[in-house]
């Protein structure tokens, strides 16, 4: 096989949604970038689809939208000249113990900000209200703070972790409450804990400082239209496995194809594929990305259906559902009603197929299941017990995608390990880490982590200059 030599001013491996932005935001800074990507297609679990029965309406097969937070993700849209769309405004709901409720308004992840608000009460009933106000008065002392599972019974109570916070927390994060690391799935909470004493109390004050209106965003045309504007403006090669890395005045990194990439800066922003690498020294030591803690196994079925019964939405934008609730019966964890969601998708399923179609997407899968595909058959059952409408017979047309394992276990342990691994890689030159895996679950944090890595890098000159001789 010939080997060719190929000079670049930054490589970034993985075309997931943190190297597209990293390798974006180094271009914009004027440095030549080469996106190596081992699949045939960029974007990770930021991908798009479409019915063949409405082949001109865009779906999300993966995220559908991101927290406002920080504004990167904001930011990002504009400078590619997309369009920020907001949701319409509905509730989302709740199940568990064996009925539907609106989700209160005021919390973070299920966390209420007042355990004795009406739209609480409602869920949790007077015991669960009485439990839940001790937060205000107990110690701050002697708390595990740990894991959101023990945190939330431990403040709140039984009722409060399993009616409101089991719901959201396990049904945003793929995982039970006792395995998601506080810091991770709800940054700033800790903090504002400490200063107040009381975790409805930090609740309050995070939704205080939160920017007015939802809490989330989407994108016309759907999230992934941010990966297909980023490829229109990068260099991304695929089918581009990476066999080796090595130093040698600077970066050396080598394609099974045999391609040898020489620059500078290296961004790895993927952990699937990569062996030990080098360190900087006269004998350097290799070490390795964090041994992959699996992620949850992700099912989707987004279908097409035909029932003007969901005109009026009949459980607002959608749906959480805890473990357990309804044994048997729904194995959904969540459900979302795309088309009462967000707007611009509804109008252009209206304009395609004519008045009361709908599109409505089902998860499942939790941290630890094995789960069978769901057929749209299945999936359309779960629905009519979620949304109380029957939709037997309704389905025009079923999509379904699989996620294996790629959202991050927001674990203790796991998070422990990715910080360790991002320390060494940041004391060695011209070298930076990026993505999902080790930014956290969520488009906002992703962003915001591909930019401070692609920042830190920066245009300065690093190490010798490349060649560009083929050998």
């Amino acid at each position: 096989m010939t080997t060719r030599s190929e000079a670049a001013d930054a490589v970034v491996v993985g075309a997931g949604i943190g190297g597209l932005v990293a390798a974006h935001t180094l271009a914009a800074r004027g440095l030549r970038v080469v996106v190596l990507e081992a699949a045939e297609r960029a974007g990770g679990p930021v991908r798009g689809g479409a019915f063949t029965t409405l082949p001109d309406v865009p779906l999300d097969l993966g995220a559908e939208s991101f927290a406002v937070r920080g504004g990167a993700v904001e930011r990002l849209v504009e400078e590619l000249g997309l369009s920020v769309e907001a949701p319409s405004g509905l509730p989302a709901w709740g199940y568990a113990a064996g009925r539907a409720f609106p989700l209160p308004a005021a919390g973070v992840l299920g966390i209420p900000a007042r355990p004795w608000a009406a739209d609480v009460r409602r869920v949790i009933g007077w015991p669960g209200v009485l439990r839940g106000a001790l937060d205000r008065v107990l110690p701050p002392r002697f708390v595990d703070t740990t894991d959101l599972g023990t945190f939330a019974r431990s403040r709140l109570g039984s009722r409060v972790a399993d009616r409101l916070v089991t719901p959201v927390a396990a049904g945003v994060h793929s995982a039970p409450l006792d395995r998601l690391d506080v810091a991770a799935v709800a940054p700033g909470l800790l903090e504002a804990y400490s200063r107040s004493g009381s975790l409805s109390r930090a609740v309050a004050t995070l939704r205080a400082a939160a920017p007015p209106g939802s809490a989330v965003r989407g994108i016309d045309g759907g999230i992934h239209a941010l990966v297909n504007a980023l490829l229109d403006r990068l260099d991304v090669r695929f089918g581009a496995r990476v066999t080796n890395v090595e130093r040698a005045g600077g970066w050396q990194v080598h394609t099974d194809g045999g391609e040898v990439l020489r620059a500078p800066r290296l961004v790895l922003a993927t952990r699937t594929e990569l062996g030990p690498l080098p360190r900087a020294g006269a004998e350097p030591e290799l070490y390795l990305p964090p041994a992959p803690e699996r992620g949850a196994d992700i099912r989707l079925v987004t279908l097409l259906l035909e029932a003007p019964e969901l005109d009026v939405a009949p459980r607002g934008s959608g749906m959480l559902v805890a473990p357990g609730s309804t044994p048997g019966a729904v194995r959904a964890k969540a459900l979302t009603h795309a088309t009462a969601k967000w707007p611009w998708l509804a109008r252009r399923v209206r304009d395609a197929a004519g008045p009361g179609w709908h599109v409505v997407r089902l998860s499942y899968g939790r941290t630890g299941e094995t789960i069978p595909q769901p057929t749209a058959e299945e999936a359309a059952r779960d629905a009519s017990a979620l949304l109380g409408v029957d939709l037997t017979g309704r389905v025009r047309e079923g999509l379904h995608q699989r996620w294996d394992g790629s959202l991050p276990p927001p674990t203790p342990g796991y998070r422990t390990a990715t910080k360790q691994f991002e320390q060494a890689v940041l004391a060695e030159p011209g070298l930076d880490a990026t993505g999902g895996w080790i930014a956290g679950t969520g488009l906002a944090a992703v962003v915001r982590h591909a930019r401070g890595t692609a920042e830190r890098l920066g245009p300065e000159p690093l190490g010798e200059p490349v060649s560009d001789a083929t050998f």
